[in-house]
């Protein structure tokens, strides 16, 4: 990868604690499960940063590289690369990404 992209990746999941890489927007998800995964975070209302990865070739490519993880979307929350669709669906389902979010200090509206 290119360091233009390897700097652009770094300083989005730098500059926004919760930052999802993903095909399309959070409006407009081009993928189901870019769809679902921006869905989970707007039901926890949590406020995130969508990237289009379909913008730019060399991003959709470059972030596969820098999380060493073949799929998208990807989740980065305080910069910590957190999982694709099916981990941060299993997370949200078992409770698990409110209690990453509430240890992070990231608001969210939880389930109860």
């Amino acid at each position: 990868m290119d360091q233009q992209t390897n700097d652009l990746i770094k300083n989005e999941i730098k500059n926004n604690d919760v930052c999802l890489f993903m095909k399309g927007t959070p409006d407009a998800p081009q993928c189901g499960f870019s769809m679902a995964t921006s869905n989970i975070l707007k039901v926890l209302e949590v406020n995130f940063k969508g990237i289009n990865v379909l913008e730019d070739q060399s991003l959709r490519e470059g972030i596969k590289v820098y999380s060493d993880w073949p799929t998208i979307p990807q989740l980065y929350v305080k910069s910590e690369f957190v999982g694709g669709c099916d981990i941060v669906k299993e997370m949200f389902e078992s409770g698990e990404l409110a209690k990453l979010f509430e240890t992070k200090g990231i608001n969210f509206k939880s389930k109860n």
